[in-house]
């Protein structure tokens, strides 16, 4: 294998993104979406179905509210934040099957995926610039 095979196979094993993270839930695929965010982001919105759990929490509350073979995606804010690569590491410092959604809620938002806040489910948004979007 190349050097760049390698990486490329590598980097596809740890990370997903929104559109396949998407089609895994509607497909009821088993895994848990972890928000690695603060509160102030959760409770400004974040994606249908997923659960709280601020990186710097999943030491300590992971064990005890997900199952150890439990596969595990997380997320954080967009491409600029690397809160979700520390809690994709925390998650595996554990032992969890975890990978990391790039371009974290912001792609998803924008990408026209579900998402909600403490009203209710968002209006859904569909970001010509990120999608090919059909009228």
């Amino acid at each position: 294998m190349t050097d760049a095979a390698l990486y490329f196979s590598t980097r596809l094993a740890h990370e997903t993104d929104s559109s396949d993270v998407y089609a895994a839930q509607r497909a009821q695929d088993r895994f848990v979406l972890v928000d690695v965010r603060g509160q102030d982001a959760w409770d400004q919105g974040r994606i249908t179905g997923a659960v709280h759990m601020p990186y710097r929490q999943i030491a300590e509350r992971a064990p005890t509210e997900i199952p150890h073979d439990m596969p595990v995606v997380v997320y954080c804010w967009s491409p600029g934040c690397n809160a979700g690569q520390k809690g994709a590491l925390a998650f595996a410092q554990l032992g969890y099957d975890v990978r990391e959604m790039i371009g974290g809620y912001e792609y998803w938002v924008r990408e026209g995926q579900p998402f909600e806040n403490d009203e209710g489910p968002c209006e859904r948004v569909f970001d010509p610039t990120v999608m090919v979007v059909r009228r």
